[in-house]
């Protein structure tokens, strides 16, 4: 059931990362177009694009984090031995845990102070494009649970045919 949740979870965060990195470009590309051809561009287009960068931002941390393909200083933990190592990769996961925790608090109250405030050209409020902050945070301590029982005991990521921590990193 777990895994089914996982690869579910993982399938639906891809595909909805794919979908908005399709719309951006599309939207960019058509705003570009439209800007040389006919000197006018989209009103909405670049504030449109922005808010959708922010949400595949937050939306594909968790799916790098799934991978190991965030910025990381390894040295430490190569170096103190195998024993050594589980205790320093328990402490980052905890950090990390916590971080993801503390900033999903303070997001959603970000979130609920923007309520009604709207942006400038789409009048959309505003809390809808904060929103990616705590549901990225999310995502990210989900994907964590996920990762944390092998990065701590071995420092292994999670490997796929499709995806390693290069790929993951250039998202």
């Amino acid at each position: 059931m777990l895994n089914r949740f996982e690869r579910v979870l993982v399938a639906t965060n891809r595909w909805v990362l794919i979908l908005l990195l399709l719309v951006m470009s599309c939207i960019v590309f058509a705003n570009v177009v439209l800007r040389y051809t006919t000197g006018d561009s989209i009103v909405w287009a670049e504030e449109v694009a922005r808010h959708m960068m922010i949400w595949v931002t937050f939306l594909g941390a968790g799916l790098v984090l799934r991978f190991g393909g965030h910025v990381a200083i390894d040295n430490f933990h190569h170096a103190v031995g195998e024993q050594g190592a589980r205790v320093v990769r328990a402490i980052v996961a905890l950090g990390l845990g916590a971080f993801f925790l503390v900033m999903m608090y303070f997001s959603i109250l970000y979130v609920w102070a923007t309520r009604f405030q709207t942006t400038a050209a789409t009048d959309i409020p505003i809390a809808w494009i904060y929103a990616a902050m705590p549901v990225g945070f999310l995502l990210l301590f989900v994907h964590l649970l996920f990762i944390v029982r092998g990065y701590i005991g071995h420092g292994n990521y999670i490997t796929s045919d499709e995806m390693d921590a290069e790929s993951a990193a250039s998202l």
